[in-house]
């Protein structure tokens, strides 16, 4: 039988006795392929058996450690990955608030007045979004369209209307005929 050496002391440790008590633990149940190999003595009966169960524990034991090491190293990744992400994440919320800083001392000017008024005899409501011409004529300022006061217009099955206060027939295609003197209107 070959003589271990035990370590009973190290500079290094926080508790050398307890070191100390471990390693000599240790070195009285040796493990590993030297501990099978001690175990497979001719004094041992069954050595090879006692040989093969040692070496498969091993083999688990090694295979363990492995799947272990690949595990933590798995979690280490996606850690890393998060963090990564995370810190990704701060800068351009950082930079974003750098580019768009908060105005804190804005107030908004004076609207528009609710009616104005041109040299012309022209005006534009602004609520309502209506210019209204000299001639009279009303425009949609939103859409540029003539504008005709939805009480004053009966439609008509083919897409004609009649404005009733201007007294014009507006027909499908456009054309629009005064429907008081019968003729049609020109611009």
């Amino acid at each position: 039988m070959a003589i271990t050496t035990i370590n009973i002391a190290s500079a290094t440790g926080t508790n050398w006795l307890k070191e100390a008590q471990q390693s000599i633990a240790d070195s009285a149940s040796p493990g590993g392929l030297l501990g099978a190999l001690q175990d497979a003595t001719a004094a041992n009966k069954g050595s090879i058996r006692a040989f093969l169960a040692q070496s498969q524990n091993n083999t688990n034991a090694f295979a363990q450690i492995s799947q272990s090491s690949q595990s933590a190293a798995g979690a280490l990744a996606a850690q890393m990955s998060a963090t990564a992400i995370q810190k990704l994440q701060a800068e351009r919320i950082a930079l974003a608030q750098k580019m768009n800083p908060l105005q804190t001392n804005y107030s908004a000017g004076p609207g528009l007045d609710p009616v104005i008024y041109f040299e012309d005899g022209g005006s534009i409501d602004t609520s309502s979004n209506i210019m209204t011409l000299a001639s009279g004529k009303q425009v949609d300022t939103t859409t540029g369209l003539e504008y005709h006061e939805p009480g004053s217009l009966i439609s008509l099955a083919n897409g004609a209307y009649l404005d009733t206060k201007n007294n014009i027939l507006t027909s499908a295609d456009g054309s629009k005929i005064d429907t008081v003197t019968g003729l049609t209107i020109t611009v």
